[in-house]
This record gives structure tokens, C-alpha cells and sequence, in this order.
């Protein structure tokens, strides 16, 4: 289809048929970005939950060399809890901190989703609305003498371009959603298990700390 053409059905819609092309590279922008970051997480957050499930205890060694491979992620917020408060031995406590640094970071990933939703919501609008555009302008030719059938049809047929382009959008914009909002539910899912696992970890944290200078007094004896 020459340009020239597609430039005569994007005015004749008004100039919508000129932002679905602004929609689409925003949805498909969102949706190779997001799901890059959350496979990535993914990654890491399974590799983190499957070393931190063999631990007996809040092993504070393992915990800095595992906080060193996800710095800069959302499980880096939350491996940092109980490494910045050593002193905490309450399980209530220690879970709202855990909790609270869990909510923090929950926006970082589903951060930009509201892009997806908003093209799923406007597309099939503004393609409605440069259908509408686009039939007025069909009709139009209704009050010109000897007006060939053809004429109408075919400027309404060109009209409802502006409609299938928003339908397209939308369906992917819709697929996109859904998969991410998917993946996101997983990775909080894995950022709370995460979190029971420290906390059910603490009373071997305890029970070591108790053992040490038991440990030491039976060394001691033995030398």
C-alpha cells in the first residue's frame, strides 16, 4: 500500500490512524522491557529461595554472598532486612520488616503495566472514533451528483481500518497484561516464601548462638 494512500486514510480518520502506530511501539516497548526484568528476577529469585532452603540457620556469610548477586533487585531489599538487624530474635518483628520491604519494592515490578492497561482501554476507543470520523466523511459524497455506490462502500470499508488497528492493539496490549501481571504474582510469590524461610530460619540462628560457647567451654577442655 503506498504511503500516499496510507497518509489519505490516517486524514480521513482524523489523524487517529496516526497514534496507533505511537500505541503500538508502547506496548511493545513495555512488554520486551518487563519481560526481560522479570526473567531475569525469576532467575534469581530461584536461585536464591533453592540456597536459602538448604541453610539451617541464618548464616550471615551465605546471606552477604547471596545479597551480592542481587544487589540491585527487589530480593536484594529483602536478604538486607536480617543482615541490618542482626538483633532481631522476634518472629513478629522480623516479619514486618521483611513485609514492609516486600511492599517497597513491589511498584519497581509492576512498574509501566499501566501503559499496557491504558492502550488496551484507548486503542479500540480512538479506533472507534476514526471509524466515525471516517463514515462521516463516506456519506459526505451522498450530496454530490451522481455519486457512485461503490464510493460509499468503499470509504466505509477504508473507515473501519482505524477500528481493526485499534482491535489489533488492544489484543496485544490485552496478552501482554496478562502474562505480565502472571509473572508478577510469581515474583511476589517468591519474595514471600523468601520471607518465611528467613523467619522460620531465625530459631537456628538462636539455637547456634546459645551452642557457641558451649562449643568453646568443650574445645577448651579437649586442648
Amino acid at each position: 500500500m503506498p504511503l500516499s494512500h496510507l497518509a489519505d486514510l490516517a486524514a480521513a480518520s482524523g489523524g487517529i490512524l496516526y497514534t496507533m502506530p505511537v500505541l503500538l511501539l508502547i506496548t511493545l516497548a513495555v512488554t520486551f522491557e518487563r519481560v526481560w526484568f522479570l526473567a531475569r528476577l525469576k532467575a534469581k529469585s530461584t536461585l536464591v529461595v533453592r540456597r536459602v532452603a538448604g541453610l539451617a540457620h541464618l548464616d550471615r556469610a551465605e546471606l552477604e554472598s547471596l545479597l551480592q548477586k542481587v544487589e540491585r533487585q527487589p530480593l536484594g531489599r529483602v536478604l538486607r532486612v536480617p543482615l541490618q538487624f542482626p538483633e532481631i530474635r522476634d518472629h513478629a518483628r522480623l516479619g514486618d520488616l521483611l513485609e514492609e520491604a516486600i511492599l517497597c519494592e513491589v511498584p519497581n515490578m509492576d512498574r509501566y503495566l499501566w501503559l499496557l492497561d491504558t492502550s488496551v482501554t484507548l486503542a479500540p476507543l480512538l479506533g472507534l472514533l476514526g471509524t466515525i470520523i471516517g463514515m462521516f466523511n463516506a456519506f459526505q459524497v451522498l450530496g454530490n451528483p451522481g455519486t457512485a455506490p461503490t464510493e460509499i462502500t468503499g470509504g466505509i470499508a477504508e473507515a473501519l481500518i482505524a477500528t481493526a488497528s485499534g482491535l489489533l492493539i488492544a489484543i496485544i496490549g490485552l496478552i501482554s497484561m496478562n502474562t505480565l501481571q502472571a509473572r508478577v504474582r510469581l515474583a511476589v510469590h517468591d519474595m514471600e516464601t523468601l520471607k518465611m524461610m528467613l523467619i522460620n530460619r531465625l530459631d537456628g540462628a538462636e539455637n547456634v548462638e546459645r551452642l557457641e560457647p558451649f562449643q568453646r567451654r568443650v574445645n577448651e577442655r579437649s586442648s
